[in-house]
């Protein structure tokens, strides 16, 4: 099941992977709070992903930043409290974000996986519900 809104982040390098998911996910209905960038121009990605993990933790829902590699994203991005954030580079690893990690936010690198991967990767993500059992007292203990 899609959730009903996922916020983006992303700097110039993911910018045109974001508004490719982006337009996929309207396409499916969801409701998007983009927090930047807007464009190609070169931006510095640490208040970016502060700013999208706010938007995160306020709306309490999933988001997906993007940057070249997808990893200072994830490391700006967890340096929020609340927030669990994993890079993903295939379906499976999608999967497992959210299933044993409970990660609220997915990191894509936008100079590493193509348009239709990124696509999959997101519904497995976005799908999938986090298992709890015995992954709950390790993902308890990272607060």
């Amino acid at each position: 099941m899609t959730p009903s809104r996922i916020v983006f982040a992303t700097d110039h390098a993911g910018y045109p992977l974001k508004e490719t998911l982006k337009q996929y996910l309207q396409d499916k209905g969801v409701d998007i709070v983009d927090t930047g960038a807007f464009s190609e121009d070169v931006v510095d990605y640490p208040e970016i992903m502060r700013k999208g993990a706010a938007a995160v933790l306020e709306y309490g829902c999933l988001g997906i930043f993007l940057g070249g590699s997808g990893n200072g994203e994830a490391i700006a991005a967890n340096k929020v409290s609340g927030i669990r954030a994993a890079v993903v580079w295939s379906e499976e690893t999608a999967k497992l974000a959210r299933a044993h990690n409970d990660a609220n936010v997915m990191c894509l690198g936008g100079r590493l996986i193509d348009p239709d991967m990124a696509k999959k990767c997101s519904d497995v993500f976005l799908s999938t519900a986090f298992e709890g059992g015995r992954h709950e007292k390790r993902v308890k203990d990272l607060e």
